[in-house]
C-alpha cells in the first residue's frame, strides 16, 4: 500500500523559509505534492511530522496539513479498495482533481448566491453573517472541506467562546456550518465525517417571553394617539396575538388579497405552510383601520413590491417594531418586556392556560412538528406552579393536627 509522509524542503538560501511538501511512495516510486506552506526549519517538528508548538497559527496550518494527508490517505484507501492496478502518479492526479478542492468560503458564497435567486433573503442573510464570522476566524486561509475536521471545529468554537459568545449564539453559528458542511457531503465533495459531534448546537432556553392575558388586556386597553407610530406598533402586536401568533414578518407582507371570505390566508415565510384564520371582529376592526386601496399591504409596514427593496424595508420596520414595544413596555402598569416575538409566545401560553390541547396549539401557529411549540410552552407560569404547590401545602396542613 501506498504511504505518504510530510516533509520540510529547506530553502537554499539561509534565513528564508522552507517548503512543506507530501511525498507519496508506492512500488518504489517517490512524487512529491509541493504545498504553499511556508516554514522555518525552527517551526517544523520534523520528527512528529508537524508544526511546531508554539508557532503563531499553528492550529489552522496543521489543521491545513491534516486535512491534505487524510485526503491522500483516502484516495489510497479507494483505490486499494477498487481492486485496479495505481500508481503514485494517480493518486497525485486524482488528488489534484478540482472536486478534491472545493473551497468551504467560496461554496458558501455560491450558496447565498443561490438563495438569494431563490427570495430566501433571510436565510442568505444569516449564511453571509456566519460566512464573515468564520473567515475571521481562518484569518488569510481558505481551506478545503476535507480541512473541517473535528479539531478544527473545536477551535472554532473556542474562538467564538473567547469573543464572549453565548451558548446559542455559538449554536446559531454551528448549526449554519454543519448545514454547509451537509450540502457539501451530499454534492460528494467530502467525505462525511461528522466534525460537529463534539459541539453544541442545541438551543438553550431563554427568558420567558409569554406575558398574561392580562398584560395584553392592559396594552389592547392603552390610550393612544390614533396614526401615531405607537398606535400602530400596539395595533401590530394585538392583531398578531389575535391571528394565533402570527409573526411580524408575515404580517408585515400580508396583502389585501389574502383575505378571502372572510378569511386570512397566507403562506408563513418561514416554513411556507399555508394557513387560514378567520377574521373575528377585532382583527377586522385592526384591518379597516389601516388598509388602504393606494397599497397592496394590509399595514403600512412595507411600501415595495420588489423583492430585495421589501426585504431591506423589512429589516428597518423589524427593528423600528421593537424599539417601540419597548417603549409601550414602560407605559404599562405591570412591569414586562414586549417584543415582536412576545404576542406569539403569549398566545400559545394563553391557549395552553384554556386548555387548548397541543396538537390544536401546533397546528394553530403553523408549526411542522409539536415538539417546536413545546419550546414554547416548557416554561410555566412561577404563579401557576405556586398557586399549585400551595394547594399541595394546604392539603398536607389540613390532614396534619401538627402546624407548620
Amino acid at each position: 500500500m501506498a504511504t505518504v509522509k510530510v516533509k520540510l524542503r529547506l530553502s537554499s538560501v539561509a534565513g528564508r523559509t522552507g517548503t512543506i511538501f507530501y511525498q507519496v511512495t508506492h512500488r518504489r516510486a517517490t512524487l512529491q505534492i509541493t504545498t504553499s506552506i511556508r516554514l522555518q526549519p525552527n517551526e517544523w517538528d520534523a520528527t512528529r511530522e508537524e508544526v511546531a508548538v508554539g508557532v503563531a497559527e499553528r492550529s489552522i496550518i496543521q489543521n491545513r496539513i491534516d486535512s491534505d494527508i487524510a485526503l491522500l490517505k483516502r484516495i489510497v484507501k479507494d483505490l486499494e479498495e477498487s481492486g485496479a492496478t495505481y500508481s503514485a502518479r494517480d493518486i497525485i492526479k486524482r488528488y489534484k482533481s478540482p472536486e478534491c478542492h472545493v473551497l468551504v468560503l467560496d461554496f458558501m458564497q455560491n450558496q447565498i448566491r443561490l438563495m438569494r435567486n431563490a427570495n430566501r433573503l433571510g436565510t442568505a442573510l444569516n449564511y453571509e453573517k456566519t460566512m464573515k464570522n468564520f473567515a475571521e476566524f481562518l484569518g488569510e486561509v481558505n481551506l478545503p472541506f476535507s480541512a473541517m475536521t473535528e479539531q478544527l471545529i473545536a477551535d472554532y468554537n473556542a474562538f467564538l467562546v473567547q469573543r464572549g459568545m453565548v451558548r446559542n449564539s455559538i449554536s446559531f453559528y454551528m448549526r449554519i456550518m454543519r448545514a454547509v458542511y451537509n450540502k457539501a457531503v451530499r454534492q460528494k465533495l467530502v467525505e462525511q465525517s461528522h466534525p460537529f459531534t463534539e459541539v453544541y448546537t442545541g438551543i438553550d432556553r431563554t427568558r420567558k417571553r409569554a406575558v398574561s392575558e392580562s398584560v395584553i388586556s392592559q396594552l389592547y386597553n392603552l390610550k393612544l394617539t390614533e396614526g401615531t407610530p405607537l398606535a400602530l406598533a400596539r395595533d401590530v402586536f394585538i392583531f398578531s396575538y389575535c391571528t394565533r401568533g402570527m409573526a411580524f414578518v408575515d404580517i408585515a407582507y400580508l396583502k389585501r388579497e389574502n383575505i378571502q371570505n372572510g378569511e386570512l390566508c397566507y403562506a408563513r415565510r418561514k416554513t411556507g405552510q399555508l394557513l387560514s384564520i378567520r377574521i373575528e371582529p377585532s382583527i377586522q376592526r385592526i384591518i379597516d383601520r389601516y388598509s388602504s386601496a393606494l397599497s397592496p399591504y394590509v399595514f403600512p409596514i412595507l411600501t415595495s413590491s420588489e423583492t430585495k427593496e421589501a426585504y431591506d424595508e423589512y429589516q428597518v420596520a423589524i427593528n423600528n417594531h421593537n424599539r417601540l414595544l419597548r417603549r409601550l413596555s414602560k407605559m404599562l402598569p405591570t412591569c414586562c418586556k414586549l417584543t415582536s416575538y412576545t404576542s406569539r409566545h403569549s398566545w400559545a401560553m394563553a391557549a395552553r392556560n384554556h386548555n387548548v390541547p397541543i396538537s390544536v396549539i401546533s397546528q394553530g401557529m403553523g408549526h411542522t412538528s409539536e415538539q417546536t411549540t413545546q419550546i414554547y410552552l416548557t416554561m410555566l407560569e412561577n404563579s401557576v406552579i405556586d398557586d399549585a404547590n400551595k394547594g399541595i401545602i394546604m392539603s398536607l396542613v389540613g390532614s396534619s393536627t401538627k402546624e407548620l
